[in-house]
């Protein structure tokens, strides 16, 4: 083959030297971590527990991956108040053995998993809604939709 051919089309070339032209496979590419493979998030909608000068209460917003996390720790990650004052001296740090990180969900509680024995036991006066943010993972890994919850459901009796 010369050096310096140019542009030259293949069916030419082919042509000039007798040579013919063998189709060859499709190839297919697949990309990892395309945006299908994403994983399926929950988001959570926080109630403030007393409301604001205008009558509303306040909201803050979150989300997080299905089954990753306790919402005790999202809450934390996203600098929302979980504890009331006693619970902000006296909590014991998410080992369940308190009950200071009360919440009331009040939608999305199909997302979460079931109360855990120590919830049975800590909240078994307390409306079924009521969870220990300690406890409570938030989705299953492959769930996906919205979680509201009421901080500090005691201040509202």
């Amino acid at each position: 083959m010369e050096k310096d051919m140019g542009i030259v089309s293949v069916s030419r070339l082919c042509q000039e030297r007798d040579l013919s032209l063998l189709p060859l496979p499709l190839i297919q590419w697949s990309l990892r971590g395309s945006a299908t493979d994403q994983k399926p998030e929950i988001e959570l909608e926080f109630i403030g527990p007393k409301p604001e000068s205008d009558g509303k209460y306040p909201v803050e917003r979150a989300k997080a991956i299905s089954g990753e996390k306790l919402l005790r720790n999202i809450m934390s990650d996203n600098k929302i108040e979980l504890y009331a004052t006693y619970g902000k001296v006296m909590n014991c740090g998410g080992g369940g053995s308190c009950g200071t990180c009360i919440v009331e969900i009040l939608d999305g509680n199909d997302l979460l998993n079931e109360r855990t024995n120590t919830e049975l036991r800590y909240l078994k006066k307390n409306p079924e809604s009521w969870r220990l943010a300690c406890q409570t993972i938030v989705g299953n890994k492959e769930n996906s939709g919205k979680v509201v919850v009421q901080r500090i459901p005691q201040w509202k009796k």
